[in-house]
């Protein structure tokens, strides 16, 4: 090892050695140019660059704020010109050929391009939002007086009731609310101070409502009825009063024949209509909660409780009815009992027939109209569970016919041949037919509460109105998702056309104020002016664009309550 550094030392002094010998033989006035003068040594190529590269290079660097470096060259030594360069230096002829391809034509030049100073926004910046009056009145404790001093700047408004409205900048209402409290701290003082006295207040709200219904139980009340009542008096709501009032009585008339005859086919009868009677109770309660109307908490509302009350009333049907049937059929068949006269059960059945059947061409009556309403036939509107209030008290009175014609025809075989096994089978088919339907309910109203999509034909239709628009470029990943109560929520990622939207954008502007305004930049500061004025304009020509296909989807489609567009 110590041979071979000391052989490494040796052959780098011999470089040096030569190199200082070929200086001192080139003649004074030489110069080294670029890459030129090369050194073959031991099959090793070894480039000499030279540090006269006649290089100029011209860098203007501008900032947003209106500052520029002056012209400087990139080298000292580059400071002589192209023509002083071009002359040579004594001793040397440019006219021989040899020497003029030893030196460059012209000089290399080096351009850097004029940027904006990019700038650092940071994690969280707020500086330039918008805020509504009365979020800087909640959120900052301001009062309609120390808003009047600041800015306003008219939007466009959110909502469909309403074209624009007023907003304030978010800078300008802080800036005001440390004025008016002194500091932030005081503001969230005070922030939580009217924190506690809502809350105090809602306290004393709910004890006050405790109260004056008390005082209404106590004296009565004048006050008309609310406006929710109306909703029993026509469409699934009437449907479903006069399934509680006809099932309420025939559970009481089926109860006294069971009581007089002891037959298993009617106890099971009493127990459907009592199930069918608490059932609907339970649907006229989940009507009364459907048109609440929306708030913070519930946003899209609380229509999903039809389809919640009808859930539950599957399930009370399987287990109340379905459940107490079968049990009562099996113990029949374990321990048989003698059966008394059936004259009354069948004058009760009789009646039972006719009233149920006319609660079901009630609900036949008011699912035709609403299917011939929707453009659909009856089967798919039962099936598509549109309303799911009128839907269980079709199939419960259905059930009911089929039950009552199912109990006497068990009754009948029993009186005929005085065996009470027939009887029992009547309750265990009852129990089953009972069981179906629950089934049946369970299912459509769980497909509903998840959340389906709408006919792929409805779909396509939407899709075509948005495709066909010349703003649109494509759609993509579509959903429309059926709520329940005729109401669909539309969602798309949209693909817009920044050209057709700058097109109309420059449809509505003064082009020859345009072009002033353009002859009058000359700086990056007047571009960035320039491009930020317009640049906002026509995003809100965007979101304009927006509004109006939104409108025009509803309009194709007076189901779809709520749009989601998503710009790509």
């Amino acid at each position: 090892m110590a041979g071979v550094s000391a052989q490494s030392r040796g052959w780098s002094s011999l470089c040096r050695l030569y190199l200082r010998l070929h200086a001192v033989r080139a003649s004074p006035g030489t110069v080294c140019h670029g890459w030129q003068n090369t050194l073959k040594s031991r099959g090793v190529l070894c480039l000499m660059p030279s540090g006269r590269l006649p290089v100029q290079a011209q860098i203007r660097l501008y900032t947003s704020d209106d500052q520029k470096e002056t012209n400087r060259p990139t080298e000292p030594s580059a400071t002589s010109s192209t023509d002083k360069f071009a002359a040579g230096t004594p001793g040397q002829d440019p006219s021989k050929p040899e020497q003029k391809g030893m030196l460059p034509s012209d000089p290399i030049q080096v351009k850097v391009k004029a940027v904006l100073k990019k700038r650092d926004y940071g994690t969280k910046y707020m500086k330039n939002n918008f805020i509504t009056g009365v979020r800087a009145m909640n959120e900052f404790c301001l009062k309609p007086s120390d808003l009047e001093p600041l800015r306003k700047i008219r939007r466009r408004s959110p909502h469909d009731d309403t074209e624009s409205f007023t907003v304030f900048l978010r800078s300008d209402v802080e800036t005001k609310a440390v004025e008016v409290w002194g500091s932030p701290e005081a503001i969230f003082r005070e922030r939580k101070l009217r924190k506690e006295e809502e809350i105090a207040y809602k306290e004393n709200t709910f004890r006050n409502k405790k109260l004056l219904k008390e005082y209404k139980d106590f004296l009565g009340t004048t006050k008309p009825r609310l406006s929710t009542s109306s909703i029993f008096l026509k469409g699934p709501g009437k449907v479903v009063m006069v399934a509680i009032c006809i099932n309420g009585l025939n559970f009481f008339f089926k109860l006294l024949a069971w009581v007089y005859t002891g037959s298993s086919s009617m106890f099971s009868e009493a127990i459907h209509s009592l199930a069918d009677t608490c059932n609907q109770a339970l649907l006229a309660l989940g009507i009364a909660q459907s048109v609440r109307t929306p708030d913070p908490g519930h946003p899209y509302g609380f229509t999903n409780m039809r389809y919640i009350a009808s859930l539950i009333s599957g399930v009370g049907i399987f287990m109340m009815g379905s459940g107490l049937s079968w049990y009562h059929g099996i113990m029949g068949l374990m321990h048989p009992q003698p059966i008394e006269s059936f004259l009354w059960a069948y004058c009760i059945l009789a009646g039972s027939l006719v009233s149920e059947g006319a609660t079901l061409l009630v609900a036949i009556n008011e699912i035709r109209k609403s299917a011939r309403a929707k453009g659909l036939s009856f089967y798919e509107y039962v099936i598509q569970a549109r309303d799911p209030s009128t839907n269980v008290v079709l199939m419960e009175d259905a059930a009911a016919v089929l039950g009552v014609m199912m109990a006497a025809s068990c009754m009948g075989l029993t009186s005929l041949t005085g065996n009470p096994l027939y009887d029992s089978l009547g309750s265990l088919g009852v129990g089953t037919l009972l069981g179906a339907v629950s089934a049946f309910l369970i299912y459509t109203n769980t497909e509903a509460l998840i959340g389906r999509s709408i006919q792929p034909e409805q779909v396509q239709r939407l899709i075509e109105l948005l495709e066909s628009d010349p703003a649109v470029r494509a759609i993509h990943d579509v959903k429309a998702t059926d709520m329940g109560m005729s109401k669909v929520r539309f969602k798309a990622e949209v693909d817009f056309d920044g050209r057709v939207v700058t097109r109309l954008y420059l449809e509505k502007q003064d082009i020859d104020q345009m072009l002033q305004e353009i002859h009058q930049v000359k700086t990056p500061e007047d571009l960035e002016a320039f491009m930020l004025k317009h640049g906002e304009n026509i995003i809100d020509m965007l979101g304009a664009e927006v509004d109006r296909l939104e409108k025009d989807l509803k309009q194709c489609n007076p189901e779809v309550r709520h749009v989601d567009l998503e710009i790509l």
